[in-house]
Formats: structure tokens, sequence, C-alpha cells
């Protein structure tokens, strides 16, 4: 049988009052609120928290406080991610983010869904995983939902909601998030 932990990386319908995710929760922004108290003086530190906080990449990624995540765990990143201020990763699915990427101040991904029966969203969820490229900047304030795959190379303009996939190479912007554009040199 699986745990509640398996059915949510899974994307299963999950607990999340379990005890091992209620701790695991706690971990991560328990390590989210001591590297959102560093200073700038403090990168070994910060590095060190990232390196005890992400899945993977977190002995590369350059960020700016604060951050929150839910997991941290869940969050597999490239070569040289870079998350500006205030971004929030909801990681109960994974999160994976490709080498190089650019996110502006107060980026949002979330993968977390809940369903629409109101008596079943008393006790459970779910989560669809988010798939972001290498090479992507995303613009300040976007928000990013479950499930969506941006493409390698593409430029989501700030503000924008993405809600379904955005392909290799492209500018989309908007609300919800359309491409605009093919990104030429």
């Amino acid at each position: 049988m699986k745990t509640e932990r398996q059915k949510m990386l899974d994307g299963e319908l999950y607990d999340p009052f379990d005890a091992e995710l209620v701790a695991a929760r706690n971990r991560a922004r328990d390590l989210c609120q001591v590297l959102n108290a560093t200073r700038e003086g403090e990168q070994e530190e910060r590095r060190r928290i990232l390196q005890a906080l992400v899945g993977v990449g977190g002995d590369t990624v350059w960020m700016q406080p604060p951050f929150f995540c839910d997991y941290g765990s869940n969050i597999e990143l490239g070569q040289r991610v870079f998350f500006n201020f205030n971004c929030i990763v909801l990681d109960v699915c994974r999160v994976s983010i490709g080498d190089y990427t650019l996110f502006g101040p107060g980026v949002q991904i979330y993968t977390p869904m809940h369903p629409f029966n109101a008596e079943l969203r008393r006790k459970e969820e779910f989560g669809k995983p988010v798939t972001i490229g290498s090479d992507v900047w995303v613009g300040g304030g976007a928000i990013i939902l479950p499930g969506v795959r941006i493409g390698s190379r593409a430029v989501i303009g700030a503000g924008s909601i993405v809600t379904r996939d955005v392909p290799d190479g492209v500018f989309a912007a908007g609300n919800p998030c359309r491409v605009i554009r093919e990104i030429t040199e």
C-alpha cells in the first residue's frame, strides 16, 4: 500500500494532514525562515540552507530571500537557476527547472490541486507536476499553475497567469498566458 507521500508525488488524492507530510512541511518552513533571516554577507550559510532545502540543485541556485516552499525536497533545479525576491514554490508534486532559468520577483509556482467536491476537499488534495525548461525567463509576478510545462528558451511576461503549456522559444504573456510570438535572434 502506498504512503500518503507516494500518493502525493504520484498526483493521486492524499491526506495532507498525514504526520510524515506535516513534519516535512514544518522542516521546509523552518529552513525557509532561517534562509529568509540571513544577511547578504552570509552567502555560505545561504548555500548550506539551500542544499538542505532543495531536492536537487541547491549547490548552484542563486536565491534572493524571502523564498517560501511547501517541501523543498520536490524541487529539482538545473545549474545556476535564479529566484529574485519573494518567490513561492508549492511543491506537493515535482517542480523541475532547467539550467540558467530566471524568475523575477514575486513569481509563484503551484502544483497543488483541490477536488471540486467540498466533502472530499475537506480531507484530501492532489497535485500535478510543473516542468520548466532551460534558459527560460519568467517575469515578475507571474503565476504558473499545476501541470504546466514551459519549454526551453521561452519568455513569460510579467504578471502572466500560465494555465497551459508554453512551447520552446516563444514569448508568451497575459491572463490567461498565450503565445504572442516566436523569439528570433
